[in-house]
């Protein structure tokens, strides 16, 4: 398969969406990004149109088709019937001239090729005698057998599509002139590239849009009629049974569109319950008019571009020589799947892994793309899925493990909401407050346990309280209390730590302390009293020692 979606990494914010909508699953995800398994997309283009981050890209050709231009060889555009619902109001004609301005030697209707291929079927029915036969104008319908269901190969229309037939014609009738498609799908430049020598390059609507743009080419409001383009109805749901005879003896003709309903059909076809019938098969809703690119962005409505490929579509077939049979013939190939089944001993040991126990277990959501968690396992041993994509699995982990840190914390958590109501306890909460079971206050106000006032301050504020030590005289108990409001969750929690013992403990030892400073100043004033007493003693004898020793001094100098 030609790398024709690629991805933009950094784009990619691992939401699912992809692969929710992918019909085949053929997105795997790894380091939180999604990648395209290339030989299982069949290129539908879901993927492009619902990535709500734009991380997928269709590979642009316009640069390669510049180079053809500059080649010197006549380049003819073929262009897909839709056109007439995406450039509302322009014909074939204004087209013609818009194109000419870009340098291109002409363009023609692919619907011209249709009509080729709808003449081939009509052929194949009534000369083959083939019990079902599938229409393989789409390549997508193309790459959902070829790649997910072989055994139907062989009702698979070995027929060219109308793009290489008509591509096959202009080069018959140019032949030096290089070829390019314009259209809707992503899968047409697939199928440009694994078919060499018809289709030279592919550019979608919105590709040739930008280009005239870039030019400063407007388009033309003109709207030519043609009572020889009865083909033009193939990209509508339908179309291409619309075009042709149904006359085939005991042959039933219906048309289906989405991948979802040809993945029935196909099962059906497959299975024996259908025969005797041709299929039209379309795996975008509405056929081509409902395409990725016009879907992404002309804001496709079915009905309104039905009206508009109708009120085009003329009532006779272009007037085109038949090719021989042998050029009409196309073969289709089984491509095989990388990916094996595994055991369902592996399988069970992821679903263990993920928490699916047992059936009841298995929600079963679709969260992370898959129908069911067995699918979800099998994806994930297949290396295309990671266990993380499971949302439940994740959150009940998430949710189990902090509430492991809850339950088993030494300090007391309340939760309330903004009207104060309490959301959530935990035991050591419980046992503060002497409270029996969650149950019992689950859903209160937080009135009935505690004093609210520092609740409502800190909800009206918006200012949190951390470490305040208080006294709940109600439970004789002192706490360490934090209170902090989470705008996020709008949730109010409360952090109960328990000093009481802490307190106790710094009372008595205050207690003790006082009862020491007591004594000791006791003492003191004991020993001063003594002191002072001593002191006393000690002045008077002084004294008269003093007196004693100046009459001895005088009677010495005297003599």
């Amino acid at each position: 398969m030609a790398d024709c979606l690629t991805l933009k990494k950094s784009n990619c914010k691992n939401c699912y969406k992809c692969i929710r909508h992918c019909p085949v699953k053929a997105i795997r995800f790894s380091g939180n990004q999604a990648h395209i398994i290339g030989n299982e997309c069949i290129l539908c283009g879901q993927c492009f149109v619902v990535c709500p981050q734009n991380a997928k890209e269709i590979v642009d050709e316009t640069e390669k088709v510049k180079v053809l231009l500059q080649s010197g060889a006549p380049v003819i555009i073929s262009l897909a019937p839709a056109f007439i619902a995406n450039y509302e109001g322009v014909g074939i004609s204004a087209m013609r001239r818009a194109v000419k301005k870009l340098g291109f030697y002409d363009v023609e209707e692919t619907a011209i090729g249709a009509t080729m291929v709808k003449k081939e079927y009509e052929r194949i029915l009534k000369e083959d005698g083939q019990d079902v036969i599938i229409s393989s104008c789409c390549h997508s319908v193309n790459l959902l057998i070829q790649k997910h269901y072989p055994e139907a190969l062989k009702y698979l229309a070995d027929v060219l599509s109308p793009m290489q037939a008509h591509c096959q014609d202009i080069k018959r009738r140019h032949p030096d002139a290089k070829t390019v498609f314009v259209g809707p799908c992503v899968a047409k430049k697939d199928e440009a590239d694994a078919y060499d020598g018809l289709v030279d390059a592919v550019l979608t609507f919105d590709e040739f849009t930008s280009w005239l743009e870039d030019e400063g080419i407007a388009l033309e409001q003109e709207v030519d009629h043609d009572v020889h383009s009865r083909a033009r109805f193939f990209p509508t749901t339908g179309g291409i049974l619309k075009t042709m005879a149904q006359d085939a003896p005991d042959y039933t003709y219906f048309a289906i569109d989405g991948v979802d309903n040809c993945m029935a059909a196909l099962n059906d076809i497959i299975n024996g319950k259908i025969h005797k019938c041709f299929v039209e098969m379309s795996a975008c809703v509405g056929s081509c008019v409902g395409g990725p690119l016009m879907e992404k962005y002309h804001r496709a409505s079915i009905a309104k571009d039905y009206v508009a490929v109708s009120g085009y579509a003329g009532e006779k077939d272009f007037n085109v020589p038949q090719p021989k049979i042998e050029a009409m013939r196309k073969h289709f190939d089984h491509i095989p799947q990388d990916a094996l089944m595994p055991s369902e001993i592996e399988i069970q040991n992821v679903l263990r892994q993920l928490g699916k126990t047992d059936p009841s277990q298995e929600l079963n959501c679709g969260s992370c793309g898959y129908e069911t968690c067995r699918e979800k396992a099998i994806a994930i041993l297949q290396g295309k899925a990671e266990i993380s994509m499971c949302l439940p699995f994740l959150k009940d982990k998430a949710e189990s493990f902090s509430d492991t840190i809850v339950r088993n914390s030494s300090n007391g958590l309340i939760v309330l909401n903004e009207n104060l109501e309490v959301q959530q306890t935990n035991a050591a909460a419980r046992r503060i407050m002497n409270i029996r079971s969650a149950g019992d206050v689950l859903g209160d106000h937080v009135v009935r346990i505690l004093d609210p006032t520092v609740f409502m301050n800190v909800l009206e504020t918006g200012r949190n309280v951390y470490n305040e030590r208080v006294y709940l005289a109600e439970y004789k108990c002192y706490v360490e209390r934090t209170v902090i409001f989470d705008r996020d969750s709008r949730l109010i929690i409360g952090v109960l730590r328990d000093i009481t013992d802490e307190q106790r403990e710094r009372e008595k030892k205050e207690s003790i302390a006082r009862q020491t400073v007591e004594t000791a100043d006791k003492v003191v004033d004991k020993q001063m009293r003594i002191v002072q007493e001593i002191a006393s003693l000690l002045g008077e004898t002084a004294a008269e020692t003093k007196i004693a020793l100046t009459k001895l001094k005088e009677s010495i100098q005297n003599e």
